[in-house]
């Protein structure tokens, strides 16, 4: 309906051009079409005719918005779906629609089913989405599971508006963290506990570990992403431990995933950057191009060049790499693999590293778009229960972890709860509302929606009533504002209309809360309009029209909680 609007109201200013209202040469201006805040002001509202006025001058209607907003009402083209088109304000245009346009509106949540809300804006270009890249060194913990529900649901989105996706896990397998990883399992494979003196200074201590050297002790086997990897048995070989413990995680961490609903396309090694060449290729055509120097015996990047706040160590004095460059690497692989967009999905501790990566990004002179990659980044979690904070897990040692909380408060509302709230905004996880079987628990709240309209169903096929999706499709709606019932019917139409809107939003600015907030509010509406109306009654043409309109909102329920990977139970 907002791109209906947008043309007929450009057709309208056309009209105001051909007549000599409005200069010929005047260009449209970038008006919007939006909701009004308060529904009694309509069901649209725009703002073109003040944006007119101002750019058209000359005086008389030129120049005064409400006239002019009055000749853009007479010059609009008349349209069935339009029932009144009002001045309010300053010159606001605000457009009350027909009872036509809520009734094509119900047949095509119908007719679209599954698809509706679904958009093409994305044509199928390809669009990568990098989420988790936790290090393997242990299990994954409540903010990683934070940032694969956040992930998983960009990813979900994406699709939903046209976008070829592809979901990547970087695992950097390189570098300090993962030596550490492989003393501490070398020191348990020694038989050294945590509590020992010459337990690794920066050694991992959770019970975890232990496992990992006791399988790699035994010979075990691990199989992960294609790759078989074998104990040696040999406490005293330190790459065959290092080999033997990564693969381990990897599949644990894969565990913790699965568990979770979330998968990966690519599977993407910090060690093949290396392996392959690509740093040292990116480190010489950086030089190549002029943006480097040394100095003090490093190399540096010329990153203020590039918005940075400083120039950046690339190579230190001793030969070896920062750890931005081979994200730089990484990041110009993806531009290679042909991902147009590029949405990394990151911890707010990363944030001061995102300028670098761009800067590098930008000095290759390789044509990777100035805002390349798209980062997303997720603030902290606080867990409680029973009012008390809770930290700590036995397995891991000094962290909870997100297959602890799953256990706990079950995968739907583990997923609904770390998705809930904007990315960049702190978030309190509390474990005894997530459990709670109450209109308080918002997860159980929308879900219950939906399987109470599944209940009419069953209902309806007890009472052996009928039901015609097609009567109820042409029936009249009850769209009279001054009883409750006509209220609620409105206001329910309305927020089925909107569910497009939000999957539009979404996509763009990549902030999947958006979902949570439409279902819950959609929810709630449809509760008021059962509140208002019995469904299972004796006149045919009501019932079915009633109950079309309730199937309208499990489809769109049911659409909105397949974007956050949370399930649309038909009992509860």
């Amino acid at each position: 309906m907002k791109s209906r609007l947008r043309a007929l109201i450009a057709r309208g200013i056309d009209a105001l051009r051909a007549d000599g209202t409005l200069p010929v040469d005047l260009p449209v201006p970038d008006f919007v079409v939006e909701r009004p805040k308060d529904r009694a002001h309509g069901d649209f509202s725009t703002n073109a005719a003040m944006l007119l006025a101002r750019h058209a001058g000359q005086g008389g209607a030129r120049s005064n918005p409400r006239a002019l907003a009055q000749r853009l009402i007479e010059a609009l083209p008349t349209d069935a779906e339009i029932a009144a088109v009002e001045i309010a304000g300053p010159g606001f245009l605000n457009f009350r629609l027909a009872p036509g346009a809520w009734q094509r509106q119900l047949r095509e949540v119908h007719a679209r089913g599954a698809a509706f809300g679904h958009h093409d804006g994305g044509r199928g270009r390809t669009a990568g989405v990098e989420y988790v890249s936790a290090n393997p060194t242990g299990p994954l913990h409540v903010g990683h599971g934070r940032a694969a529900v956040i992930g998983d649901c960009i990813a979900r989105t994406l699709a939903a508006n046209g976008w070829n996706v592809r979901r990547e896990y970087y695992y950097n397998d390189a570098g300090v963290q993962i030596e550490n990883l492989a003393r501490s399992v070398q020191a348990r494979a020694r038989g050294l506990t945590p509590e020992d003196a010459a337990w690794p200074e920066d050694g991992y201590r959770g019970d975890y570990i232990q496992d990992v050297a006791e399988a790699y002790l035994a010979g075990a086997t691990v199989e992960v992403e294609g790759q078989s990897v074998t104990g040696a048995g040999n406490a005293e070989d330190f790459d065959a431990i290092r080999r033997f413990a990564v693969a381990y995680l990897r599949r644990e961490q894969n565990a913790d995933l699965a568990a979770f609903g979330v998968s990966f396309d690519v599977y993407f090694l910090e060690s093949s950057l290396y392996a392959d060449g690509k740093v040292e290729e990116t480190v010489r055509e950086l030089v190549a191009h002029g943006h480097t120097y040394e100095e003090g015996g490093a190399l540096w990047l010329r990153s203020t060049d590039f918005g940075d706040d400083k120039d950046r160590v690339m190579r230190k004095s001793d030969g070896t790499y920062t750890y931005f460059v081979p994200d730089v690497a990484y990041h110009r692989s993806k531009w290679q693999r042909g991902y147009e967009r590029a949405i990394t999905e990151l911890g707010a501790d990363h944030h001061g590293s995102l300028m670098r990566v761009k800067a590098g990004l930008q000095a290759l002179d390789a044509g990777v778009p100035a805002g390349y990659p798209e980062y997303v980044l997720h603030q902290m979690v606080t867990v409680m229960r029973g009012g008390e904070e809770v930290k700590l897990s036995k397995r891991a040692g000094s962290y909870l972890t997100l297959r602890d909380l799953i256990e706990e408060a079950g995968r739907d509302a583990t997923r609904w709860f770390l998705i809930a709230r904007k990315p960049d905004s702190q978030l309190v996880f509390d474990i005894d509302l997530a459990r709670a079987q109450s209109l308080d628990n918002p997860v159980y709240y929308v879900q219950l929606s939906h399987a109470r309209i599944c209940g009419l169903l069953r209902q309806l096929e007890e009472r052996g009533l009928g039901f015609d999706l097609e009567d109820g499709l042409a029936q009249p709606l009850d769209l009279d504002d001054t009883t409750s019932g006509g209220r609620a019917t409105r206001d329910l139409l309305i927020d089925l209309s909107r569910w497009p809107e939000v999957v539009a939003a979404t996509g763009e600015q990549l902030e999947p809360h958006l979902i949570a907030t439409y279902l819950l509010e959609l929810a709630q509406a449809f509760q008021t309009y059962y509140n208002d109306h019995q469904f299972l009654v004796e006149a045919a043409g009501v019932r079915n029209a009633r109950l079309a309109l309730a199937l309208a909102v499990r489809q769109v329920l049911a659409n909105g909680l397949d974007l956050l990977g949370v399930q649309a139970p038909e009992t509860m």
